[in-house]
């Protein structure tokens, strides 16, 4: 992979149609099928990014792809993205290391509507790699944490051997930032936790409706059934943000791939507040 870096030469930044070339500054190995990427850009200049939004990441020769953000905000020219092994071009990432260059464009989207979120509580709720968006947002709410209210993240996975960011998750619990709960969706010899989809953590679960916001991220397979049991806690549609990640591919609404109805996921989400999208059947 480290022939890429003769292949590259970096543009002028003039559009969100443009490339800007990047490097890779540190790798982190997760889980078996998960890596953490620090990404430099090159130009020196802050990615300019909000908690939900998404880059378009490409290698030569491998294709392009939407990545979720996954670190907070700064007005540093580095980030963290998290990527799943499942095609050739994340495949081909994995295979990258510190130094390997690569191309971005962005950043994308529609954040979550962080300061409005602010005097709130908030209601976290992720399924499998549904964490990797949601790390950003709840780290920048952990950068200001007096500005908001009590903090509960309901975190489901498969097996234990898929929990991302363990360190991170036990250092936000320790610390009192937040109450966290974890679940696992069938037995496991070396789990000693809760067992069962993400929904059977939210009965027992105390909460001020009204003044209680949820962010809810994961496979849509899980939505409807989170959705329900949210309603069951009395949470109004307009208290409940979603993001629907899944089937973008250029970023720029040209492709249509990412089609909704009359909606265009990459640029009118991927966040969006449930009272906005109930009529869309086929998008939760």
């Amino acid at each position: 992979m480290n022939s890429l870096k003769s292949q590259i030469v970096n543009p002028d930044i003039s559009s969100s149609y443009t490339s800007r070339l990047a490097r890779i500054d540190r790798v982190s190995r997760l889980t078996e099928k998960e890596r953490l990427f620090r990404i430099a850009v090159e130009d020196r200049k802050p990615l300019g990014h909000s908690p939900g939004q998404f880059i378009m990441l490409s290698i030569p020769g491998y294709g392009e792809a939407p990545i979720s953000i996954s670190s907070p905000p700064d007005r540093k020219s580095v980030f963290e993205i998290c990527v799943r092994a499942v095609g050739n071009l994340t495949n081909a990432l994995h295979n990258l290391t510190k130094g390997d260059r690569l191309w971005i464009r962005g950043p994308y989207g529609k954040a979550f509507p962080i300061e409005n979120l602010k005097g709130k509580d908030l209601l976290f709720i992720a399924g499998g790699i549904g964490l990797v968006p949601m790390r950003s947002l709840i780290k920048a709410v952990l950068n200001e944490r007096p500005a908001y209210g009590k903090i509960n993240l309901l975190y489901g996975v498969k097996s234990p051997d898929e929990i991302l960011f363990k360190d991170e998750l036990s250092e936000w619990q320790q610390t009192g930032n937040m109450n966290l709960s974890i679940t696992i969706d069938k037995p496991h010899p070396e789990w000693r936790g809760n067992t069962g989809v993400v929904t059977t953590l939210l009965p027992t679960l105390k909460i001020d409706e009204t003044k209680t916001v949820a962010i809810v991220v994961g496979p849509p397979v899980m939505y409807k059934y989170v959705i329900m049991s949210l309603g069951d806690k009395r949470i109004a549609g307009h208290d409940i943000y979603l993001s629907l990640e899944r089937r973008m591919k250029c970023g720029l609404g040209k492709c249509g791939h990412c089609q909704i109805n009359s909606i265009y996921v990459c640029q009118e989400g991927p966040v969006f507040r449930l009272s906005d999208i109930r009529y869309l059947r086929e998008a939760i």
